[in-house]
């Protein structure tokens, strides 16, 4: 999701609520190298403008000082992603037309190469594909570690997390160090890369307000593209803001618009038409 950078470069440190786990939120401070504040109340810090929280619920983001949006955590069970979950158009969503899920009944490898929360992968795990996710940012894969384990325990997403692997480290140095002859091929290479925001109304949403706090964009998102069309079988898609270019000027096949994002779809083959 971001540029890679030492988390220590970060305005962050890691507290724990008076609920919260303390010995876990020292050990994840000592993992990322970053202050540890004990337990406090975060609209009390002044000095970070953001902590990585540990609460009754588990780790997340949360803005400090007076009148600070609620957390924002890797949520899987309940929330947007419990209720796409029950309630979702299937292979109907938009993500998982520009995946390829109505053209082919065989599950997929889709590596996640940008994933952020985890919200689109949870979803093409959950129509059956299996994804491999990475998240560089060490913060970001706190809370995206975090918020796959506690849905493991859930009866319901569990079955879904099973078809979820979580890796460390960046996307671009996996794939660019794949050779030909890999027996775990990749499908699909996902990426939604973060982009330089030009339009102020696409700051609403909390979740990108506190992710700027903490990542900056994906400068190197042409490199990773590339390797990502050198890797993928059958296709490579690519998330991007509805007016946004295209990346580095490589100008999709086709393209799937949704009201404020779209799909920059990439064909390499045509996908296998078989069942399992």
């Amino acid at each position: 999701m971001s540029p890679e950078s030492p988390t220590s470069e970060l305005s962050l440190a890691v507290a724990c609520s008076p609920l919260g786990d303390a010995s876990q939120a020292r050990e994840l401070a000592e993992q990322l190298a970053i202050p540890f504040l004990g337990a406090v109340k975060p609209k009390l810090i002044a000095d970070f403008p953001v902590l990585l929280l540990l609460d009754e619920q588990g780790v997340c983001l949360q803005v400090t000082g007076k009148g600070a949006p609620g957390p924002v955590r890797a949520e899987f069970v309940s929330g947007k992603a419990g209720y796409r979950r029950e309630h979702g158009g299937g292979t109907g969503q938009l993500v998982a037309k520009a995946i390829g899920l109505q053209k082919t009944r065989v599950p997929l490898h889709v590596v996640d190469a940008t994933a952020g929360l985890g919200q689109d992968a949870f979803v093409l795990a959950g129509l059956g594909c299996r994804v491999t996710l990475f998240e560089r940012n060490p913060v970001i894969h706190a809370l995206l570690a975090d918020g796959l384990a506690r849905a493991a325990l859930n009866t319901d997403c569990a079955p879904i997390v099973a078809r979820m692997t979580l890796k460390a480290g960046s996307s671009r140095v996996w794939l660019e160090s794949r050779g030909d002859n890999e027996e775990d091929a990749v499908d699909i290479v996902y990426l939604d890369p973060m982009f330089p925001h030009r339009d102020k109304s696409a700051l609403v949403k909390k979740e990108m307000q506190v992710f700027r706090t903490v990542v900056g964009d994906d400068d190197d998102a042409g490199e990773l593209l590339a390797a990502a069309l050198r890797v993928a079988t059958y296709r490579v898609v690519v998330k991007r803001p509805r007016k946004a270019p295209p990346i580095d000027g490589h100008e999709p096949a086709t393209r799937i618009e949704g009201k404020s994002s779209r799909y920059d779809i990439y064909p390499i083959k045509a996908l296998p038409s078989g069942s399992a």
